[in-house]
């Protein structure tokens, strides 16, 4: 099988699929290292859009009647991570990503697809398991989540939920207008 041929394939088994699928199984399946995947996987999603690197592989947003989204600015640290995640998607919500606004370098995200509590639990896993911080550390624990939910009011009960936790962190006035932006 050529280079191009498993491409086509790969993208095959990722619209087949509803759960991110490694880069380490693509190897394996085709016969290659996880580096070419790695690389193939930067050529796919040059030209296929929804194409999401998560910690958990590479996934293909399906098309779903889910529209609505909101961005939450929260602060905790990095022990009550599981318990905002959790909240979140108990509530209906799943976190597309997470971003920090970082005063040197500017709006930084991250992909993230939580959308169950074993998500979470992996999420979680991940981030014990690489000896590694969550991204909100580099701002004191302030970071933003986006998340889809399937109605506006789904989306107002996460809101409360984050607050009543003491989740739910005050905007700055500049930070009203982006999240205007990213409501439309």
């Amino acid at each position: 099988m050529n280079t191009s041929q498993r491409r086509i394939e790969i993208l095959k088994i990722l619209r087949e699929t509803q759960v991110p699928v490694a880069a380490r199984t693509l190897a394996a399946q085709f016969g290659v290292s996880r580096q070419v995947i790695v690389q193939d996987m930067a050529v796919i999603r040059a030209s296929t859009p929804g194409i999401l690197s998560t910690t958990r592989g590479y996934v293909l947003q399906q098309d779903e009647d889910v529209a609505c989204t909101r961005e939450f600015k929260v602060r905790h640290g990095q022990e009550q991570a599981a318990q905002e995640l959790n909240l979140i998607v108990d509530c209906g919500g799943r976190v597309k990503n997470i971003s920090i606004s970082h005063r040197v370098y500017g709006r930084v995200s991250a992909e993230m697809d939580i959308r169950s509590r074993q998500d979470v639990n992996e999420f979680v896993q991940a981030i014990s398991s690489s000896r590694s911080t969550v991204l909100s550390s580099a701002t004191s624990g302030y970071h933003y989540h986006l998340v889809e939910a399937s109605s506006e009011e789904r989306l107002d009960l996460i809101g409360e939920q984050l607050e009543r936790a003491g989740f739910l962190a005050p905007l700055q006035p500049w930070e009203k207008e982006h999240q205007k932006e990213v409501r439309n």
